[in-house]
């Protein structure tokens, strides 16, 4: 088993970043390490680097104002820690991770089977990269910062501990965290439930548009630029649309897709146990989980949601995987 106080004794100056487009799980398993550290080692340089836009929702965890947006070239870094991602999702503060003299790789998702550090960590059947470093984490280390943040990353890539990605160990795990006596209801509420008045109407305006296919088993939705500039809004609002959009009775694939640039997509999909949504984000250069995927994908609308349908079709066809490979 990993173990971090040792491969970060020597250090002077860590680095730790997740992923572009940072989501709960990625955010609070940054700022759990960061706090663990400097419980360990006060007097060390530990620093969270993280591209925006990062949800304001998470203001509350400890560092979240410490987190550094801007990458100069001329920064070093003993040790550096990938959370949440493999290397290519990095991105700007991937030559950090390159450059460091040790890198290390944590991470849950199917996607990324081999890890891309000198010491990696990958469990695709663990809930979060958050409990993944919870079971990592000297408990001495622990105090009640290092908890919420470890919690909300398990709430929010579990859905409040609906996906089939919960077992039993990560409610245990849940219950030792509540312990360190954080208000875990509020927490569950301001980053899971609570939306602003315009993520209301932004989320309101995709379920009345969106379109049901393949006999309403799949559903998706999209949001264009000029959408998303009359309203005003950017990609932290449109937290939670593809979970709405997977709660429709009967679907078993929804799909979210906002335009980034021109003809450019990033899709998010979700599933029922019956397609892997991970394999199908794989063809398209994305990842993720086997109920939770995305990628980024180019042509119009009509193109992408054939391109994916097809793929769809096959695993709810339970066609057999060399066949698949055909397509």
């Amino acid at each position: 088993m990993l173990d971090i106080i040792k491969e970060c004794g020597d250090a002077k100056r860590i680095g730790i970043s997740g992923h572009i487009r940072p989501d709960g799980d990625a955010i609070s398993s940054c700022l759990a390490l960061r706090k663990y550290l400097l419980n360990a080692f006060p007097d060390k340089e530990i620093v969270v680097n993280l591209e925006n836009p990062i949800p304001t929702i998470f203001n509350d965890e400890a560092g979240y104002d410490e987190i550094k947006r801007e990458f100069p070239d001329d920064v070093t870094y003993d040790v550096y820690f990938s959370l949440d991602c493999n290397r290519e999702r990095l991105g700007e503060t991937v030559k950090y991770f390159d450059g460091a003299a040790k890198r290390i790789n944590i991470d849950h998702h199917e996607s990324n089977k081999n890890g891309a550090g000198d010491l990696n960590v990958v469990d695709p059947d663990i809930s979060s990269t958050c409990e993944l470093l919870y079971t990592l984490f000297d408990k001495k280390y622990i105090d009640a910062d290092v908890a919420r943040c470890i919690y909300t990353g398990m709430v929010t890539d579990t859905g409040v501990f609906q996906y089939s990605s919960t077992t039993p160990e990560t409610m245990r795990r849940a219950a030792e965290l509540m312990e360190y006596g954080f208000d875990h209801t509020s927490l569950i509420q301001r980053v899971f439930y609570e939306r602003t008045y315009l993520q209301s109407q932004i989320l309101g305006r995709c379920l009345m548009e969106s379109v049901r296919f393949m006999g309403g088993r799949c559903v998706v939705s999209w949001l264009d630029l000029k959408t998303q500039q009359f309203y005003g809004v950017v990609s932290k609002d449109f937290e939670g649309i593809v979970s709405q959009l997977r709660n429709i009775r009967d679907v078993d694939v929804s799909i979210f897709m906002y335009e980034i640039a021109g003809q450019e997509f990033k899709v998010s999909m979700r599933s029922s146990e019956k397609v892997n949504v991970a394999k199908i984000a794989e063809r398209f250069g994305g990842g993720g989980h086997a109920r939770a995927a995305g990628c980024n994908m180019t042509g119009n609308v009509y193109d992408c949601v054939n391109n994916l349908s097809k793929y769809i079709e096959r695993q709810l066809d339970n066609l057999p995987e060399e066949e698949e490979a055909h397509v």
